[in-house]
């Protein structure tokens, strides 16, 4: 395959990825009622995810204390993966599978949400995450890839994106990650 081949391929890729959020807009326009509705009571919304998705959950969360496209007040939200002396305090002692479930073991209150970023859904530290979420009340929303994995049955609401090219799983999530600002905004 040539190079101009390649990148028209992995092009097309992308867009199939952003034309499937485009497609489940409906989903999207759910997860985004849960975490407005969670926010006028009062709530926090909490991100995890590993790697490129830590990344993603990252930027929803520095999306909504900082700014997306307008000067407003700051949203209350926070990373899980974004401090390293927790997460390596907490699998150095618990192991890394209890790296986000600990940190909602000590935050989650039943008005917050937890969204967690996956692209095979099946990240042990998520699932448990997930189930610490759901045994204290906190809404669960996963971005999810592949079939959803394990996370999928412990998401109130997930959208999960189709295939196993996380770069155009991430790309989907990217979208629908700007979406959830744009909401808020």
């Amino acid at each position: 395959m040539t190079l101009r081949a390649l990148l028209r391929e992995r092009v097309r890729g992308s867009l199939d990825a952003v034309q499937f959020v485009a497609d489940h807009v409906d989903e999207v326009a759910a997860i985004a009622e849960v975490v407005v509705a969670r926010r006028a009571d009062g709530g926090t919304l909490y991100t995890a995810g590993n790697g490129g998705s830590a990344a993603e959950a990252l930027h929803l969360a520095e999306e909504l204390i900082g700014r997306y496209r307008s000067d407003r007040a700051p949203i209350r939200a926070m990373c899980l993966n974004a401090d390293p002396t927790a997460l390596t305090c907490i699998a150095n002692d618990y192991g890394f599978a209890r790296i986000f479930a600990r940190q909602c073991e000590a935050l989650l209150t039943p008005e917050d949400t937890l969204v967690v970023f996956s692209t095979s859904g099946n990240s042990a530290n998520l699932v448990e995450a997930l189930t610490v979420a759901r045994d204290r009340g906190a809404a669960t929303v996963g971005f999810l890839g592949a079939d959803g994995g394990a996370c999928r049955g412990l998401c109130d609401h997930a959208i999960v994106v189709p295939g196993t090219d996380s770069a155009h799983i991430q790309e989907a999530h990217q979208v629908i990650l700007h979406l959830v600002c744009e909401t808020l905004e």
